[in-house]
């Protein structure tokens, strides 16, 4: 595969680990589905100086978008950790490793990493009518930018 070919929304692997409030360590929550936002953007501000010279670019400081993780919800895997996750929302340290892949799955370059803090846990939705997936998502508040390491 020549490494300027285009690759597929589906050729990464997204990882997560959180942090154990009980004992302090990581926990590796594992590969997740579906991954959101970690955009990195900046405030902008413009100065018009006088005698109608050109708009003055003064940049800005940086900001990370909050980054969102989902997977299909197992009963065996993620129901008794539940509660663990939702007593780590607003405190608890997450990680998320996005890990490019070739079309092969083989591991392509440096991984994207994001560390931050748990925002917010949402169980799947329940729907008697529906039979679609249901989905656990994670919120992560991300803390400075995110580092290809």
């Amino acid at each position: 595969m020549s490494t300027l070919d285009g690759t597929r929304a589906d050729t990464y692997r997204v990882n997560v680990h959180i942090q154990n409030l009980g004992s302090g360590g990581m926990i590796n929550l594992g590969v997740f589905d579906k991954m959101t936002g970690g955009g990195l953007d900046s405030d902008e501000y413009k100065f018009k100086p006088g005698g109608m010279a050109p708009t003055v670019s003064l940049g800005g400081s940086k900001t990370t978008d909050n980054v969102v993780v989902s997977r299909l919800y197992r009963l065996g895997r993620d129901h008794d950790f539940v509660q663990t996750l939702f007593s780590g929302v607003g405190k608890a340290k997450m990680i998320v490793t996005k890990q490019p892949l070739d079309v092969d799955g083989n591991v392509y370059g440096k991984p994207i990493v994001y560390n931050g803090t748990l925002k917010r846990v949402t169980p799947p939705e329940h729907d008697s009518e529906s039979s679609a997936a249901a989905l656990l998502e994670l919120e992560m508040t991300p803390e400075g930018e995110p580092v290809a390491s």
